[in-house]
C-alpha cells in the first residue's frame, strides 16, 4: 500500500482518490504516525458484511479443506451395573 503525508494527501486528494480506486488502499500519515486508510468504494462494500448474505459469509471464511485432525480413539468407559436393581 502507499503512504501519504497528510499534507500530501491534502494537496493531492484527487490523485489519492484515482489511486485508492485503481490502485488499491492507501495509507494516510502524520507526523509518520500511520492513521488512516483511504478505499474505493468497491472495496469497502466488499467488506462491509451487512451487504452480504448469511449464506456468503458464512462460505466466506477460511477454508480448511486442508486440515486433518488427529485424535486418540475413545472406547468410552467401562460403567458398573451391577448394583442396580431390575
Amino acid at each position: 500500500m502507499a503512504k501519504w503525508q497528510v499534507q500530501e494527501a491534502k494537496a493531492k486528494f484527487s490523485e489519492l482518490m484515482d489511486k485508492a480506486e485503481h490502485e488499491g488502499p492507501q495509507i494516510v500519515t502524520r507526523h509518520g504516525e500511520e492513521r488512516v486508510v483511504v478505499l474505493s468504494i468497491e472495496d469497502y462494500e466488499n467488506m462491509d458484511p451487512r451487504n452480504k448474505s448469511l449464506k456468503e459469509l458464512l462460505l466466506g471464511g477460511p477454508k480448511f479443506d486442508d486440515l486433518e485432525i488427529e485424535r486418540e480413539p475413545d472406547f468410552g468407559r467401562e460403567i458398573d451395573l451391577s448394583d442396580l436393581d431390575i
